[in-house]
């Protein structure tokens, strides 16, 4: 049984906006505009945790430590090298951002300049996202 919820996505549509952008590669330039998601404001920890509390038999409390233990739990895995399955959800990982070296002998930690984070959706969570509908807004 769903309990509606304000973020229930059956009862929304995503927002957008139609964006010029110029490409200056052409000569004249041309303007081509593109949809681009406007956001309706942002949900916090404990806005998720209230959520989820609506959905389960927790109190947001326990949301709210569950989500925290979570974090930390990840953070570890992602930093031991491990991909992190969140099925349904997705996965994560981590990927290096760096300077190149002219041969393998010098590179070393010096040569890595950034950790990203990187979120793969299931594709549960992108068959569910297909049912979305928009509503364009000036």
């Amino acid at each position: 049984m769903v309990i509606p919820s304000p973020l229930n996505s059956e009862c929304m549509s995503v927002a957008f906006k139609m964006v010029p952008k110029k490409n200056m590669l052409v000569s004249p330039p041309e303007t081509h505009y593109y949809p681009c998601a406007v956001s309706q404001g942002a949900i916090d920890l404990e806005g998720l945790s209230e959520e989820l509390a609506l959905r389960t038999s927790l109190t947001p409390a326990d949301c709210y430590s569950v989500i925290l233990g979570l974090t930390q739990v990840v953070g570890e895995a992602l930093a031991a090298g491990k991909i992190v399955s969140l099925n349904p959800l997705g996965s994560l990982k981590l990927t290096l951002q760096g300077t190149p070296a002219t041969s393998e002998e010098p590179l070393g930690k010096a040569n890595i300049k950034k950790v990203k984070v990187i979120y793969k959706p299931s594709k549960e969570l992108v068959k569910k996202l297909n049912g979305v509908t928009f509503q364009r807004i000036r």
